[in-house]
């Protein structure tokens, strides 16, 4: 697969170093030339081509090779920059898929397909979440955005008293737009199918589509 990263801090340089362990291929832009000579050396050691040139220029972006990326990632330390790189790789070359780095979490409402995003990846919302889902037990805790808001990963701890305990996923009857992607139990990550059996303490993840949360609530929480 190729990716094509945007920002070559170090958020940039350790994506694009995970990416080509992984074996993709990832090219890295970077418009500041200290920084390029700093880590390019090395960087392309480890199989990362930087491309020296402002990201929000497009055409850095089409001789970065973004029109034959599979994925774009925008992951500079500005949020400005990161929503103009989105919308020129989604608009200008309809990149497939489009993943934003949100810096100020009160910039997170802009970080939508409007913008060219499909998935945004803000730290301090990702923080709340995991700790929310770390110390809930019997609440509804959203973990992820996709789409701009039209998927989400959920999780729920599940009490005691929750309605879904001892029955079956086939017998709980979730809607169409909702799906049990993981369960995890006594630290073992369990895939499910219909006739898995939930028990108290289960986490279950959703991944829920369109308007189907209420009703994932209700299933699991009551």
């Amino acid at each position: 697969m190729k990716v094509v990263v945007a920002g070559g801090g170090s958020v940039g340089r350790f994506t694009a170093e995970q990416l080509v362990a992984a074996g993709h291929d990832v090219i890295l832009i970077e418009n500041d030339r200290a920084v390029v000579r700093d880590y390019g050396k090395q960087e392309e050691a480890k199989g990362v081509h930087w491309f020296l040139g402002d990201a929000c220029d497009v055409e850095v972006l089409r001789a970065a090779g973004v029109p034959d990326a599979d994925v774009v990632a925008a992951v500079t330390g500005d949020d400005e920059d990161n929503l103009v790189v989105s919308l020129l790789a989604k608009q200008e070359f309809g990149a497939p898929r489009v993943i934003a780095r949100v810096n100020n979490p009160k910039n997170y409402w802009m970080f939508n397909e409007m913008w060219g995003v499909d998935v945004s990846v803000s730290t301090p919302h990702l923080i709340t979440s995991l700790v929310q889902e770390a110390v809930s037990v019997g609440n509804f805790v959203k973990l992820m955005d996709f789409k701009g808001g039209k998927a989400e990963l959920a999780e729920v701890t599940l009490a005691e008293g929750s309605p879904a305990c001892d029955k079956t996923l086939n017998d709980l009857k979730f809607p169409r737009s909702a799906t049990v992607v993981a369960v995890v139990r006594d630290e073992t990550v369990l895939v499910p199918s219909s006739d898995t059996i939930l028990r108290a303490g289960d986490e279950v993840m959703v991944l829920i589509t369109e308007d189907a949360e209420q009703a994932v609530q209700k299933i699991l929480v009551g």
